[in-house]
């Protein structure tokens, strides 16, 4: 029951993925979700995020930012990075991750979604069958209905944790 939450992968953090293996592996697509997955939550892309951008470019990944925010926020963001993006995307909700892929000209068995949140990042990659990237949050500061779903998110880690554990000693 739990299963559609749980993330395909856990990083630490976006910027100790192996990109490079993922681009071995197939995947030609990334999304990524910008609060907290790759700055602290409004903050404007720092130097790390724009070495990131620059460093996926060279390796040849299309890339897509896929936000609930306002668009002011998000191109604010995507200024110095210059990538496609989508803002107010409802996420959960599958259509923007769709849409992602068809403005990347990616499919949705080679991209992968990375963000910071089980119930709306993770769990609307999973609905279209994404692979999924769950990293920790970078900063404290989160609203307060994030910070709610945080709670959660512990019990469907927790079990998350525990399958996993079960799957190895198999």
């Amino acid at each position: 029951m739990l299963e559609i939450f749980y993330p395909k992968r856990m990083a630490e953090s976006a910027y100790r993925i192996d990109y490079q293996k993922l681009y071995d592996e197939g995947y030609r697509g990334i999304i990524f979700d910008i609060d907290n997955t790759l700055v602290a939550h409004g903050a404007d892309a720092d130097q790390r995020a724009k070495d990131l951008f620059k460093r996926l470019k060279k390796i040849g990944f299309r890339m897509c930012l896929i936000s609930n925010n306002k668009e002011a926020r998000v191109k604010r963001f995507n200024k110095d990075i210059n990538v496609n993006y989508i803002y107010n995307a409802r996420k959960p909700l599958k259509d923007n991750y769709i849409m992602a892929t068809h403005l990347m000209k990616t499919k949705i068995d080679n991209t992968v979604f990375i963000g910071d949140q089980l119930f709306t990042d993770v769990w609307g990659a999973n609905r279209v069958g994404m692979m999924t990237y769950l990293v920790k949050p970078i900063g404290p500061k989160e609203e307060i209905q994030i910070v709610f779903k945080r709670y959660l998110e512990r019990i469907v880690l927790y079990f998350y944790r525990r399958n996993l554990k079960k799957q190895r000693n198999r």
